[in-house]
């Protein structure tokens, strides 16, 4: 039974808990290895599902993964919604797999099929998306008017719910660290209770506007703060935000840079300490 399904079900006589996968300071403790950074490029390049901590070898992992994935897909949608176009559910998942990390939107995602000589519609691609998020194989992150409070209609971010899908089924495609980076913090956020958005500040893009209750985190993910251009970047965004709430920015350098205009820069395997 999917989330709403249940919800509908039960009408007030229940506690919702969303369950994810292993976060990363878990996954450290399981493989009795220290939070480092080359722990945390093993659980980026591995992944957080349980059964993973008991496979060794790639390919059984591979097969795992892909079982898991055909029973969330064939059962728990294609069966229950009498879906026609299993493939196209399918390739929808795996382009949303391989764009992650990356602004879409439904027209965005309908006009690539179209191109690729695909019979579908927008109608038709919108509810296929839908019926993928309520599985929880992908995860929705809205766009957010910094300065005007509300959200933005359109693109929205999409956002795998575990990294092993495109490190064991899809590693033919261009995913880079940065976006299994951002996708990790993102996860990270979720877990520790947060509504995620993407932010927008004037023309700079915000990665994420983490909000629970009274706190505020305004985040920029970056692999590696590796030149004055990329600092920049990262740095400048943050900047253009009038506000005093938290401002950080994670990547995987060795180094720490000093807090620069209240700006604090994190090195992503202590992430979960600063946020919880």
């Amino acid at each position: 039974m999917l989330s709403g399904e249940l919800a509908t079900l039960l009408s007030g006589r229940y506690v919702n808990f969303e369950i994810f996968p292993f976060s990363y300071t878990e996954y450290a403790e399981l493989n009795g290895k220290d939070l480092c950074k080359q722990s945390y490029l093993d659980y980026l390049e591995s992944g957080g599902l349980p059964e993973l901590v008991h496979l060794s070898l790639p390919e059984i992992r591979r097969n795992y993964i892909s079982a898991l994935k055909d029973t969330v897909l064939l059962r728990d949608i294609i069966q229950r919604y009498n879906i026609k176009e299993a493939r196209l559910l399918e390739d929808i998942f795996i382009y949303i797999v391989n764009n992650a990390s990356n602004l879409l939107s439904i027209s965005n995602v309908t006009n690539y099929f179209k191109s690729k000589g695909r019979k579908t519609s927008y109608d038709t691609v919108a509810a296929y998306i839908r019926f993928i998020e309520q599985t929880y194989l992908i995860h929705r992150a809205e766009r957010y008017n910094i300065r005007g409070k509300d959200i933005i209609a359109g693109n929205s971010k999409y956002y795998i719910n575990d990294l092993s899908f495109s490190n064991y089924l899809y590693r033919g495609f261009a995913y880079g660290v940065g976006y299994k980076l951002e996708n990790l913090i993102y996860l990270e956020l979720l877990r520790e209770g947060y509504d995620v958005y993407v932010g927008s500040i004037r023309d700079k893009e915000v990665d994420f506007v983490a909000i629970k209750g009274d706190r505020t985190i305004y985040l920029q993910s970056t692999y590696l703060l590796a030149d004055k251009d990329t600092i920049e970047r990262e740095y400048s965004a943050l900047e253009a935000i009038g506000d005093n709430y938290e401002k950080i920015v994670v990547s995987l350098d060795d180094v720490l840079l000093p807090s620069k205009e209240g700006i604090r820069h994190l090195q992503a395997w202590n992430l979960t300490s600063a946020i919880q």
